[in-house]
């Protein structure tokens, strides 16, 4: 184990997890604070999106799953978190908005295959768009500091 001089707590330096001083915890405090305010109240793009596809985020979500092919509903419902019974009503009305339909399996005769419809793959298209559009004072940063971002998320995703 390797301790800091005058430390006589059992962790280790090297130890992602282990305990912080006050002043960096408080700092990582305010920063996730900072993030959960951009991303949940100021730029809630959930709720744009859902505003402009006129439709709830959980629909949204399982067009996205869809997207890139068919899928059972089983694998939908496993891929949203979900269960089938509310799988079952999100394509249901998916289907009445003529997003998607409901095509035989090419292998199991027991099993329909959920895919998009022409229509459902341009709301998956434009609910990607409005996802991935940076908001406007993100842009506003310098150069600088978007890299600085943008090295910080990556390593946060690493």
């Amino acid at each position: 184990m390797t301790e800091r001089p005058g430390d006589d707590t059992d962790r280790r330096v090297d130890d992602p997890g282990a305990q912080r001083d006050d002043a960096t915890v408080q700092a990582a405090t305010r920063a996730w604070q900072g993030l959960n305010t951009l991303l949940m109240d100021r730029h809630n793009r959930r709720k744009e999106v859902a505003e402009a596809l006129g439709m709830s985020f959980s629909r949204i979500r399982a067009l996205r799953r869809i997207a890139p092919g068919p899928l059972t509903l089983r694998e939908l419902a496993q891929r949203l978190g979900a269960d089938p019974p509310y799988t079952t009503v999100i394509v249901d009305d998916l289907v009445r908005r003529g997003f998607a339909e409901r095509v035989p399996h090419p292998v199991d005769r027991r099993a329909k295959l959920v895919r998009l419809t022409a229509e459902g793959e341009a709301a998956a298209e434009r609910a990607v768009a409005i996802l991935s559009a940076p908001p406007a004072d993100l842009l506003a940063l310098g150069r600088e500091d978007i890299e600085a971002l943008d090295r910080v998320v990556a390593k946060l995703l690493g």
